[in-house]
């Protein structure tokens, strides 16, 4: 049975974390005596009537915790603090429909970066940095950046952590969870200020620093500036935005591990960071051939423009600093593999998680070599383990969910409009919480403001979905989730 009570009392306490964090965006609103400390005051009101009443019809109950209710958490804690957080868009006027609000909100709070607001530049700086703030608390998960700061009011429950946690198998750091979440928040924190830092040495402004710290960090994507990071025309912010972006991509439990632990040597054992270098690599070798054939690029600049695009792409984290709509197609099919395969399970990135690109890969090898030897006991290993059965029977489980989502996808925005290259490479970009898109309307450097009302909502629920690794989500619509026993 869901007990309800646990879950509306940890969804209030959640929610008072959010009115935290959007009381910081009043001080910056009066900093800057700009217009939006209104709204954000007004939201942070309501939020927290929300937050004692959910707590209140939570009281006195139990802090046991069953799967189920995990899930049930989880899925909700994403969409409930995406409707609060949306608030300071309608309330400020800056998006006064609903609809684009939310969808605004929870493409920050799923890392994936698609915006409709088309001059961003016209936004004050609370609302900049909320944006931001959205993708940096996402990056890692709502529920996890609860846990490490107040591993009390979940009870630092591991089936909370593992219907949030990415990739096909968990690993912690302690056997405590809150300590795991504040070692990886560490590592997440610090990598941010060091980002920050960089960026402003390189001659950001402080704000703009660390507003794209955060967003690079979190692999996000949100700028302060219409044209990205490609606004500052600097070399060497380019190439520190390509390093932040890709060490977020790796799992910061093999960080952790590395740095902390000194165990160098397991870095590059690691076979699913062989096969994030390696993707990383093959794509930017192919796609600098192509720039430097096709497009006429010096050889500094191609391999500068590819390296970023594919790192932007693999990461999932959608800046750019040049505009790949205006590439070769064949680089688009490059990048979509790119946003496909994403980074590494335990990071920021999103896409199927390259652990899962090992195991398919291994799956048909294993597969090609059973034809000639059928009697031959085939494992799938993941440095140098053994995966399970019912590992690699989810593995394809969530493969078939993913491609049958985003062809879904793909037909009902046909069906509303939407030309074809749009709709299949925008599918791709929401279930993979990449951002941008590669076709001629709605390409890297553009909004996503001229889709329906019917597509937002219906990208909304992809983005939540491709976050949350699809099956988290979809458990809750089945019959039996909801059976007593």
């Amino acid at each position: 049975m869901i007990n309800w009570k646990l879950i509306s009392k940890i969804l209030g306490q959640l929610l008072f974390l959010e009115a935290v964090v959007m009381g910081c965006c009043i001080l910056m609103a009066v900093l800057y005596h700009e217009p939006d400390a209104e709204a954000f005051g007004l939201a942070v009101v309501v939020t927290i009537v929300a937050s004692l009443l959910l707590q209140f019809v939570g009281r006195d109950t139990s802090d046991m915790m069953n799967r189920r209710d995990a899930y049930l958490v989880v899925s909700l804690s994403w969409i409930i603090f995406s409707f609060f957080g949306a608030i300071p868009f309608v309330a400020s006027g800056f998006l006064p429909s609903p609809t684009d609000a939310y969808f605004e909100t929870i493409s920050g709070f799923t890392t994936t970066g698609a915006s409709l607001i088309d001059d961003v530049e016209s936004l004050p700086h609370a609302l900049l940095f909320w944006r931001s703030m959205t993708q940096w608390i996402g990056g890692l998960g709502i529920v996890f950046f609860t846990i490490a700061i107040i591993p009390s009011l979940i009870g630092g429950s591991i089936k909370v952590f593992s219907a949030e946690a990415t990739g096909p198998m968990r690993s912690k750091l302690h056997p405590r969870l809150g300590t795991t979440a504040k070692w990886i928040w560490g590592i997440y924190t610090l990598l941010t200020i060091a980002c920050a830092a960089l960026f402003y040495v390189e001659g950001m402004s402080g704000f703009d620093a660390v507003n794209y710290a955060m967003t690079a960090t979190a692999t996000g994507g949100f700028a302060t500036h219409n044209a990205s990071t490609g606004f500052f025309h600097s070399v060497a912010i380019d190439y520190t935005a390509i390093f932040f972006m890709f060490i977020s991509g790796v799992s910061f439990t093999l960080l952790y591990m590395t740095v902390w632990r000194g165990r160098f040597r397991e870095f590059f054992r690691n076979s699913e960071l062989r096969l994030y270098l390696s993707l990383v690599g093959l794509g930017t070798a192919l796609i600098m051939f192509i720039l430097m054939r096709s497009c006429h690029y010096s050889v500094e600049e191609a391999f500068r423009s590819s390296l970023f695009q594919v790192v932007s792409f693999v990461t999932t984290t959608g800046v750019f600093n040049d505009d790949a709509g205006q590439w070769p197609h064949i680089t688009w099919v490059i990048l979509s593999v790119m946003m496909f395969f994403g980074g590494c399970s335990g990071s920021t990135a999103g896409g199927i998680k390259c652990v899962r690109g090992v195991m398919i890969l291994q799956i048909i090898r294993n597969e090609i070599k059973r034809v000639i030897h059928p009697r031959s006991v085939l494992p799938v290993r993941i440095n140098g383990l053994p995966v399970a059965s019912d590992k690699q029977s989810s593995l394809l489980a969530f493969f078939g969910l993913y491609m049958l989502l985003c062809f879904t996808t793909y037909f009902i925005m046909i069906m509303t409009g939407v030309d074809s290259t749009n709709s299949i490479t925008i599918a791709l970009s929401c279930a993979s919480n990449v951002g941008p898109t590669l076709g001629l309307e709605i390409g890297p450097t553009m909004s996503w403001s001229i889709l329906p009302s019917t597509v937002k909502w219906l990208l909304s629920l992809l983005m939540l979905m491709g976050r949350l690794e699809i099956i988290s989500v979809i458990v809750i619509f089945t019959r039996s989730f909801w059976r007593d026993r």
